[in-house]
């Protein structure tokens, strides 16, 4: 008796081992992407994070460790080149026999080009109406950042040349209208390759796109008493955020991709802040926020640090929703 009860549960542990063992490698850029893979692999499997959410996307260089986990991936998620245009050519060598799928290319999305100049008109986006209804939309964001540390610690496998950006804002994951076709797009790649664990990935993705539109009820009720206020970001990287929730920021004080601003324009964006009473300029984690210093010195504007990125929240399934509502919530504190 003790025999066949032995023989039992080992089939049991051995049978759930060969189950997970047919879940693919999955290779995810950023973790805010990486929380929506997880979202979709939940009680099946873990992707892995390729770029720290404390490391600028923009400019990098891949450790070993993330090397060998786009070697071994089966699937690869990345936002594309347009936000990380040095990655293009490890994924290339490095996952040559994945299968790659590049977001900004997913049918049913609306990508934003970048926006000029430091200053901001106001853009009436209620013709969308992303922030009343729950379509699988289509809204997007902005360039790309300049991280504080240097990463020589690392190992060249694919490294940053430079700042080059395509012509469309890659930010597009600030938008949760985007998020949600993006579910559905994880969910069919996976179950390509993995159609034994469809009905749970497609069922993980519905109840995840459901989330997002609580998320973006809750976060509507947020900013509704600041929707009209006027503020000035770090960087161009939250035009998919604003668009979503039908809000708009006056400037930024760098460009979309984070590079140093010129005495000029951070000149031009401290008499905006001055003319206009702006009262809430937003700095970022990963950047200098001596510039924002700069900007608000001798006005009566406040400052506030919002993270498009996730540097401070745990990785995994909850990073996205948890990411998403503490942009809200600390640019609603800012006023």
């Amino acid at each position: 008796m003790s025999n066949k009860i032995f023989s039992i549960s080992s089939a049991f542990v051995l049978g759930a081992s060969f189950a997970v063992a047919d879940v693919p490698k999955v290779a995810v850029d950023i973790a805010p992407v990486h929380s929506l893979v997880s979202k979709v692999m939940d009680g099946l499997g873990k992707p892995n994070l390729i770029i720290p959410a404390e490391a600028s996307p923009h400019e990098y260089q891949l450790r070993p460790s993330e090397a060998k986990a786009l070697q071994e991936a089966k699937l690869v998620f990345w936002i594309g080149e347009d936000l990380t245009p040095w990655l293009e050519k490890g994924l290339s060598t490095l996952a040559k026999d994945a299968t790659i799928t590049t977001l900004l290319k997913a049918d049913g999305i609306e990508l934003l080009d970048f926006r000029e100049g430091a200053l901001f008109e106001a853009h009436d986006h209620s013709d969308h109406d992303d922030h009343d209804d729950h379509d699988d939309h289509d809204d997007h964001d902005h360039g790309k950042h300049k991280k504080k540390d240097d990463h020589d610690d690392h190992d060249d496998h694919a490294g940053h040349e430079g700042h080059d950006h395509g012509e469309h804002d890659p930010h597009a994951w600030l938008s949760p209208g985007i998020a949600k076709v993006w579910l559905n797009l994880i969910a069919a790649k996976l179950s390509e390759v993995d159609p034994s664990n469809a009905s749970t990935y497609f069922s993980n993705a519905s109840s995840a796109n459901k989330d997002l539109d609580s998320l973006s009820d809750e976060i509507n009720k947020i900013l509704d008493p600041i929707r009209k206020e006027k503020f000035v970001v770090f960087h161009d990287a939250y035009q998919y955020f604003e668009k979503h929730f039908n809000i708009s920021a006056s400037g930024a004080i760098s460009l979309g991709d984070a590079s140093d601003p010129s005495p000029a324009r951070l000149k031009e964006i401290k008499e905006r802040v001055e003319k206009e009473d702006i009262h809430c300029v937003l700095a970022e984690p990963q950047y200098n926020e001596g510039l924002v210093k700069a900007v608000i010195e001798g006005t009566h504007a406040n400052n506030a640090v919002i993270d498009p990125l996730g540097v401070s929240l745990e990785i995994g399934p909850n990073l996205y929703d948890k990411l998403i509502r503490n942009l809200a919530i600390n640019l609603s504190n800012c006023f």
